[in-house]
């Protein structure tokens, strides 16, 4: 039995060290990351069996993904492996980050042109066999982004989830580096009859659903839910199979201080988590998934919207302190920040 079976593509992440651009750095760091991965190992941190699927090349980046996942508890037996030929068009994705610091924003580059999973095909995974005895299952608009083919097979898993009575939660995540608004929105709108849980910011609704927020600004960067209020609402007007809908708010004031908050709405009311001001930030990748994690962690362990809400707000803001993708903190150490508890040292 899983509780959260999340499918996706993972990458080699490359950072140049500190706050030094990609091109001046002399060496960097090597670490795994990629939103449904993430949310399946920090599921797995938080005391949840979890199981991760998706198609690598058997070399050693494919490898190296594979083992970072079983380090972390995750079980990787269901990844679909490809030969390596040493040369050709499969092949498992990279991606680069430069932190900033200041007005400088952090920077993200991808190279995962031609990546194993792009090619995924429908039929690639037993999902009824998979689904059997599952509680949840994940997925995000990064996925489809990848290829038709793997759009074609998200909704596929999507499908066999609800048959299966699974459920199911979305993160719209649009990438503008991946697809554009068009092909999101012509595509995404398969899969919303067929989710549970949606999440996405101000800019995911607008860009892959087409509901504008009222009064967002072009950044998207304000902390005010009013103008979030009524694209959630709108969005279950449309889909009424959504029973809940989720969201970070984020005010990136400098490339390392931002205030942090999360919301949730269950259709009928609207619960805010408190903010996190002054957030410091050591890496800010991953912020979204680790909420994604922190709520489905949440509900499968039958929480109400709020205690919920709360708790994927102190989880993703614990988030932010760690460097790399991965979510190191504890059930613990989030019951304290939901308290506003002291940054004093534990001893």
């Amino acid at each position: 039995m899983y509780d959260v079976v999340s499918f996706g593509e993972a990458m080699v992440r490359l950072a140049s060290p500190g706050h030094t651009r990609l091109e001046q750095a002399t060496c960097l760091e090597m670490t795994v990351g990629g939103g449904e991965f993430n949310v399946a190992v920090n599921c797995a941190g938080l005391g949840l069996k979890s199981a991760w699927v998706s198609r690598l090349v058997d070399n050693w980046p494919g490898r190296l993904i594979r083992n970072k996942g079983r380090e972390h508890g995750v079980d990787m037996s269901h990844i679909v492996w490809r030969k390596f030929g040493g040369v050709g068009f499969e092949r498992n994705g990279f991606y680069h980050l430069e932190t900033g610091v200041g007005p400088r924003a952090s920077a993200v580059t991808y190279d995962r042109g031609h990546s194993a999973i792009s090619h995924i095909q429908p039929g690639e995974v037993d999902w009824q066999e998979l689904f059997a005895d599952t509680r949840w299952f994940h997925v995000s608009g990064i996925t489809p982004a990848l290829s038709d083919s793997a759009a074609a097979t998200t909704l596929e898993a999507l499908k066999a989830a609800r048959a299966a009575d699974v459920t199911t939660s979305y993160d719209l995540n649009f990438r503008s580096k991946l697809w554009s608004s068009e092909k999101a929105q012509e595509t995404t709108k398969q899969f919303m009859p067929y989710v549970c849980v949606l999440i996405g910011n101000e800019e995911d609704f607008e860009k892959t659903l087409g509901l504008k927020a009222e009064g967002a600004s072009e950044s998207y960067s304000k902390l005010d839910p009013e103008s979030y209020k009524s694209v959630a609402r709108r969005a279950v007007e449309r889909y009424p199979n959504i029973e809940k809908v989720g969201t970070t708010l984020r005010d990136a004031k400098t490339g390392l201080l931002n205030d942090w908050r999360t919301l949730l709405f269950d259709g009928e009311a609207f619960y805010l988590s408190r903010i996190y001001e002054n957030l410091e930030l050591v890496d800010r990748v991953g912020g979204g998934d680790s909420f994604s994690s922190g709520l489905v962690f949440s509900l499968l362990d039958g929480k109400e919207p709020q205690e919920a809400v709360d708790f994927a707000g102190g989880f993703s803001a614990l988030a932010h302190t760690f460097p790399g993708d991965v979510n190191w903190a504890r059930k613990e150490e989030v019951a304290k920040v939901m308290k506003g508890g002291a940054a004093r040292i534990s001893r």
